[in-house]
């Protein structure tokens, strides 16, 4: 109600400043960058209910294995409404920068990142109340909004980034491919979906930024482990478990062969997953060769592809039901 008010109370000040022909104050331009839209969704957003049997409900019925429940879904999604419009007018914005401080490294925050998670399922769960109450149409843009949606997530991010956006690229894809194969959506919606889907690059997201990030951020602890009064703890304290080699054994040598093997990961993710596979093959035992903090501190290359992997089935399966005759 408060906004409404807002809305009306400028609405009647610019109807006086013409009525008396004082001049109209102009509105400064809006943003380009879709960043600051979606922290305006995170902040209108209403947490859905903490029981187990809800949460499950939710997350089974966004990856599509429980059919759309309205009377126990159908609330959430009400209060949750204004977030989730925010949310998919944002996707149409040209830019998205979060604005993460990278030199940070490990202290970076990436707090809107659980929170995002949160607004794509939800925006999932949108366009399947909208498909079970006969709006196709709106069913397909809001998928397709939750598909522009995990990329800008992706953007400028370190793999806990791509991957989280994975899982919100998957739900929507996976929305898109179920309504193809029951045979629901009309020829200019399957036109659409083949057209926005045939558009995206074939992993979707840059692989290889994600994991320069998470090279950069690596060097950056390994610095602060260093230059710490305590590093053994500093580097227990930062992973969770002990180290597996005391941090003074870390060397100029250390740091500079663990720089190439990230680099070969790097140049290895540009390429088609199942080239990627016989690539990460010849880099294993430069890999084994790394002081065993590096070695525990890097992700595994093999679970980041066959992530892609993922991501190119998916996309793939979509666009064979959207081109069907």
């Amino acid at each position: 109600m408060a906004k409404k008010f807002g809305a009306i109370f400028i609405m009647l000040g610019l109807l006086v400043c013409r009525v008396h022909g004082m001049p109209v104050p102009n509105l400064p331009p809006e943003t380009r960058n879709a960043a600051l839209r979606y922290w305006l969704a995170f902040a209108e957003m209403q947490d859905p209910p903490a029981d187990k049997e809800t949460s499950d409900l939710l997350e089974k019925t966004a990856a599509g294995e429980a059919s759309w429940d309205e009377a126990k879904l159908g609330p959430i999604l009400d209060k949750n409404e204004v977030a989730i419009q925010i949310m998919q007018r944002a996707t149409k914005l040209p830019d998205c920068d979060w604005g993460v401080e990278y030199s940070r490294g490990a202290a970076a925050s990436i707090a809107y990142v659980p929170r995002a998670r949160v607004l794509a399922r939800l925006n999932t769960l949108y366009g399947l109340r909208l498909a079970a109450k006969g709006d196709v149409h709106g069913a397909v843009d809001t998928w397709l909004d939750g598909v522009r949606f995990s990329q800008d997530l992706a953007k400028g991010g370190t793999l806990i980034f791509a991957l989280v956006a994975k899982t919100a690229l998957l739900s929507n894809l996976n929305a898109l491919t179920q309504a193809a194969e029951k045979g629901t959506l009309p020829a200019a919606d399957k036109a659409k979906v083949s057209a926005a889907v045939g558009a995206l690059p074939e992993t979707v997201f840059d692989w290889s930024q994600a994991l320069f990030l998470e090279q950069y951020g690596i060097e950056i602890a390994i610095e602060e482990i260093k230059e710490s009064a305590n590093p053994s703890d500093h580097y227990q304290q930062l992973m969770g478990r002990p180290a597996p080699v005391s941090p003074a054994t870390l060397s100029a040598p250390d740091a500079a062969a663990f720089t190439k093997v990230m680099s070969a990961a790097e140049q290895a993710m540009w390429l088609p997953p199942d080239k990627t596979d016989a690539r990460l093959k010849t880099l294993q035992p430069a890999l084994d060769a790394l002081n065993p903090i590096y070695r525990q501190m890097i992700p595994s290359f093999t679970k980041v592809n066959d992530t892609r992997k993922r991501v190119v089935a998916a996309r793939e399966k979509l666009l064979q039901m959207t081109n069907k005759d």
